[in-house]
């Protein structure tokens, strides 16, 4: 008896957590320079980030329920249209991620496809000497060398973020409706605190993704078109 008590009061708990967190829904907004299929990384079923912005994966502010936002760029040609969008569904550290089985898929072989040489399981820590490693992957110089400065900007995030509720268009990406404009960022840097507090507005536009998308891949990584794939017809619009 005690214990049915105890599951239910667990329920009533989530779903008021899950109402709170829908209340200070956060969206976090930023410019993508360059997308190989790496940060973030779209394949196997769950997107993540656990390379690059370290201003969002370490982000006191961030919680689950969160959405994230990646937005074109003059460099890649699509400015002001959407690369890709997450809903933080968990939150883990590098370690947790190296050693999950579910994600051992995305641990890289640069002998293998495209979506095997962006794998983004790269970094974890050394047992005997506490240093985080990084393993040869998209991040590192030729012959595998450590590269610095990606090494400080990635480990300095400290968490991947994952999602399987996700849309990532890629070289398909949308342009951004005009009634969404208050989603773009023209900066250079992170956007959110421009719409803290502003859960209603995030929540239209997220209904506004899944009345018209569904969940999951539409398109290739944008650079991908640098190695002159052939082009196949096979995503959903």
């Amino acid at each position: 008896m005690f214990q049915r008590i105890l599951m239910e009061v667990r329920v009533v708990q989530s779903k008021i957590l899950s109402e709170l967190n829908a209340i200070n829904m956060n969206c976090f907004r930023y410019k993508i320079e360059h997308d190989f299929g790496f940060a973030p990384n779209p394949f196997h079923g769950t997107l993540s980030l656990a390379t690059c912005k370290g201003d969002i994966r370490k982000n006191k502010n961030l919680q689950l329920g969160d959405w994230i936002v990646g937005l074109g760029s003059k460099s890649m040609g699509n400015l002001h249209h959407i690369v890709f969008a997450m809903k933080v569904e968990e939150k883990l550290t590098f370690d947790q991620y190296w050693n999950d089985a579910r994600f051992l898929c995305k641990k890289p072989n640069l002998n293998g496809s495209l979506i095997e040489i962006y794998g983004d399981n790269v970094y974890h820590t050394d047992e005997s000497t506490g240093k985080v490693i990084q393993e040869n992957c998209a991040h590192s110089k030729d012959n595998g060398i450590v590269d610095e400065g990606h090494y400080k900007r990635d480990v300095e995030g400290q968490y991947v973020l994952l999602s399987k509720t996700f849309y990532y268009f890629g070289d398909h990406a949308p342009l951004i409706p005009e009634e969404f404009s208050y989603i773009l960022n023209d900066s250079r840097n992170l956007k959110f605190w421009d719409l803290y507090g502003e859960s209603q507005k995030i929540q239209k536009f997220v209904d506004w993704l899944a009345s018209n998308y569904k969940y999951g891949i539409h398109g290739d990584p944008c650079n991908w078109k640098e190695y002159n794939l052939p082009k196949m017809d096979i995503y959903e619009e």
